[in-house]
């Protein structure tokens, strides 16, 4: 569905060229296209990027990933290890506000693709630049990967349980986090430029967009000494927050660690006495007693099934829940009432079940028009469209195997 087709959307007027692969700076691009920036892929010619072959499980032979990172974007080839290609790119800057990249810091200067010439063609344009370590410092030409962030960013080492090796969470958090931290510095540079007339370098490493979520990490160690280690399912010193298996072999999520709150789960356990019990009557004592307290409360959940628990939690007025995977979230009221969870056609795979965008604008919502596309799919639209080329010249690049 073309803008003309369908409500506005905040970023309708902004044009973005993506460039780079896997997921760190297409996950920004995906973002921006959600809130209807026009988000123009450029992939190699006759590979694409490698996402479009990422994902454990397929569907038809199709990933099923590529449909959600690439929904909105429009997709060209070019190949830009050639003259022409940086040529190509050269033409293009003039005409967008945006350009994502997530290359190691260096590559696009070596094409003669970087700030200073781009910035030379059009001086409001906005530079996404994502990587591994960011544009300077030390590690600026060391490779640079998601997961190596994420050990890098602190999160590796405080995820797991105490007595076994750090984890990672399960999805690609380091890569995402770095890709909603350039989306904001996006949109705080397009704010300035309203201001200015000229655009700026968004520059962050996937490790500092880790680093921004650990709380009082450094902190804690810089003036108390503690380093923070692996604690499992529990936060220390603040219960009950734990989960607690059921009579149905689940799992569930229980958050009861203020005092008001912990008075009505014990009135929910038939135990209201462990509100008053000197053990558990006030949050510090509830937190040096927080082995004790979860060992009564799993005695007390593993003798009813979820749905019960989630029933008596709802009348008490207690936080809590099932662990939720995507068989849970699809059959989830909740979810739906809210469209959390969305439908798109897929030309290929028919209707595609994904998230829907977020956050969501009373106003002016986001919304998912296509999916990922085909490779080069709209070659021409944009370069004959937007550059003006030929038929002939589009021909001969092809020939040649620039696009």
């Amino acid at each position: 569905m073309m803008a003309a087709q369908r409500p506005p959307r905040p970023l309708d007027d902004i044009r973005v060229l993506e460039l780079g692969a896997f997921l760190a700076g297409p996950f920004c691009g995906q973002l921006l296209a959600d809130f209807g920036a026009e988000v123009i892929k450029v992939e190699p010619p006759g590979k694409g990027d490698p996402m479009r072959e990422w994902g454990r499980h397929r569907h038809q032979g199709r990933t099923l990933w590529w449909p959600i990172l690439a929904r909105n974007k429009k997709s060209v080839t070019l190949d830009l290890r050639t003259p022409e290609g940086q040529a190509l790119v050269r033409q293009l800057i003039p005409r967008v506000d945006m350009l994502l990249e997530n290359f190691r810091p260096g590559t696009l200067e070596a094409w003669g693709l970087g700030w200073e010439e781009l910035h030379a063609l059009n001086p409001g344009l906005i530079m996404i630049r994502v990587s591994g370590y960011g544009q300077n410092g030390p590690y600026r030409d060391k490779a640079g990967f998601g997961s190596i962030g994420e050990a890098m960013g602190g999160i590796r080492s405080i995820t797991g349980f105490p007595d076994r090796p750090p984890t990672r969470i399960g999805i690609s958090i380091g890569d995402s986090l770095a890709a909603t931290f350039a989306t904001i510095g996006a949109l705080t540079a397009l704010h300035q430029r309203q201001r200015s007339g000229l655009g700026q370098v968004v520059d962050i490493g996937i490790y500092e967009g880790v680093l921004a979520l650990m709380e009082s990490m450094i902190p804690e160690y810089q003036l108390t000494g503690h380093i923070r280690e692996r604690t499992g399912n529990i936060l220390p010193n603040v219960a009950p927050s734990n989960i607690y298996p059921t009579a149905d072999g689940g799992w569930f999520a229980i958050g009861a660690n203020a005092d008001t709150i912990f008075t009505r789960l014990a009135l929910a356990m038939g135990r209201p006495e462990l509100a008053t019990d000197p053990r558990f009557a006030s949050h510090r004592a509830r937190g040096e007693h927080q082995a004790e307290l979860d060992d009564l409360i799993a005695a007390w959940t593993i003798g009813l099934g979820a749905d019960e628990l989630q029933r008596l939690m709802d009348e008490h007025g207690v936080p809590a829940g099932k662990i939720y995977t995507a068989r849970e979230m699809l059959a989830d009221p909740h979810f739906a009432a809210r469209q959390s969870i969305i439908g798109v056609h897929d030309p290929a795979l028919g209707e595609i079940k994904m998230q829907n965008v977020i956050p969501r604008l009373s106003a002016t919502p986001g919304g998912v028009d296509w999916t990922g596309p085909e490779l080069g799919q709209h070659n021409d639209e944009v370069f004959t469209g937007l550059l003006g080329l030929t038929p002939d010249d589009l021909g001969a690049l092809r020939e040649r195997k620039i696009i």
